[in-house]
């Protein structure tokens, strides 16, 4: 599409407003999912909560990368928000460990679909000038889902009782998809939906037009697969009553970083911004492996809120810079596939690692904190191969 004078449209605001419903729907329930598996006795377990959630979503990402780019942006962005409204009513509904297993591998559906149909539309009204700008923004409205939500699903949970809070997770997510109603599709030339459009391809799956950013967003999102599965753990330890203040912290940080970042790898350029936000997220890591207060903790959420807010805006950037036009959703889906991927890993052996130890709390985030090194050490090799060839 043609260069676009403002983003700052209508359209916009809506992408943002179903972002920040959709984001705080699934995540509102986050920090008291531990302590509910542990209550049915599948302490064990922890590591999949996040691991099942993310899997699913990144085998869903092939189809929503396809879907987006045939039968349309909007439909696509539907799907998702869906998934969680029904999921939501069916959480108290099953008791059993492997029921609630079950209802986190159907619930990564909805973050297989809802982002990659948002990023696409984002890149179809956005101008290359204005990219890093415009995703700073969208992401400043998911961080406001995706921290807020946590803090409101704790005080729900501790004030009213655990099945309210998914029903709220619930009508939150349909919130979200009433929004969509007011948007207008993007794609020129749609296609109705045919179930041959469900058989996936080699060729379908991975774009390898954008592998470096998403092998950048591979090493760093471990970090968050971590924090997602820890920290409500280590807010236990450290005795602060709710579990989701951490990723509010975070979010004060990340939403300040957002309002420049973006703008700043436009002028300075997308590697060189990078660099500094994969720093910050080292030093994040290497500081909470030291938590032993409240107070480093929360140095240590700014550190994070910080190199998200730097990270996240950046890379998708970087990824809508590499995509061909044509096949922009599944340049996206390529991305969030490394993104899922590095959250399973980093939720499955940051379990691991921790082990329901307290003493192990910092070995879980320090081998977080080396993954975030070798990042750093790619982008300056890179950084100085694209010098040398000018």
């Amino acid at each position: 599409m043609g260069e676009k004078k403002s983003f700052y449209t209508f359209q916009f605001w809506l992408l943002c407003a179903s972002s920040v419903l959709f984001m705080a729907s699934f995540n509102m329930i986050i920090p008291e999912l531990p302590s509910y598996l542990d209550a049915m006795g599948g302490e064990d377990y922890k590591g999949l909560i996040i691991g099942l959630f993310a899997g699913t979503a990144l085998i869903s990402r092939p189809f929503s990368g396809k879907l987006a780019d045939t039968i349309g942006r909007i439909p696509v962005m539907i799907i998702g928000p869906l998934v969680c409204v029904a999921l939501g009513l069916l959480y108290p509904a099953f008791t059993t460990i492997w029921g609630f297993l079950f209802l986190r591998i159907l619930h990564g559906f909805s973050t297989g679909f809802k982002p990659t149909g948002t990023t696409a539309y984002l890149a179809d009204i956005v101008s290359s000038k204005n990219r890093g700008e415009a995703m700073g923004i969208l992401g400043v409205a998911g961080s406001i889902g995706m921290a807020a939500g946590p803090a409101i699903g704790s005080y729900i949970a501790m004030e009213f009782s655990l099945n309210t809070m998914f029903y709220a997770s619930s009508f939150t997510a349909l919130l979200s998809v009433l929004v969509l109603f007011g948007m207008k599709e993007t794609l020129p030339s749609t296609t109705k939906f045919k179930p041959k459009m469900l058989l996936i391809h080699p060729k379908d799956i991975l774009e390898s037009l954008v592998w470096q950013p998403s092998l950048i967003m591979l090493l760093t999102v471990y970090s968050f697969g971590t924090v997602l599965t820890v920290t409500p753990d280590l807010s236990d330890h450290l005795e602060i009553g709710n579990r989701g203040l951490f990723f509010t912290v975070t979010l004060l940080a990340s939403v300040v970083v957002r309002l420049f970042s973006g703008k700043a790898s436009d002028k300075f350029g997308r590697i060189k911004v990078l660099m500094v936000g994969v720093c910050m997220l080292l030093a994040a890591m290497i500081v909470l492996g030291f938590a032993s207060t409240p107070f480093i903790m929360y140095i240590g959420a700014i550190l994070f809120g910080v190199s998200a807010g730097i990270n996240s805006p950046t890379i998708f950037a970087w990824t809508v810079d590499l995509a061909d036009e044509k096949t922009r959703g599944k340049g996206m889906s390529t991305m969030f596939i490394a993104l899922e991927l590095g959250i399973i890993l980093g939720s499955v052996f940051g379990a691991e690692l921790y082990d329901n130890d307290p003493e192990q709390f910092k070995y879980a985030f320090w081998f977080a904190a080396t993954l975030a090194a070798l990042g750093f050490f790619y982008l300056l090799r890179l950084l100085s191969y694209n010098r040398s060839k000018n």
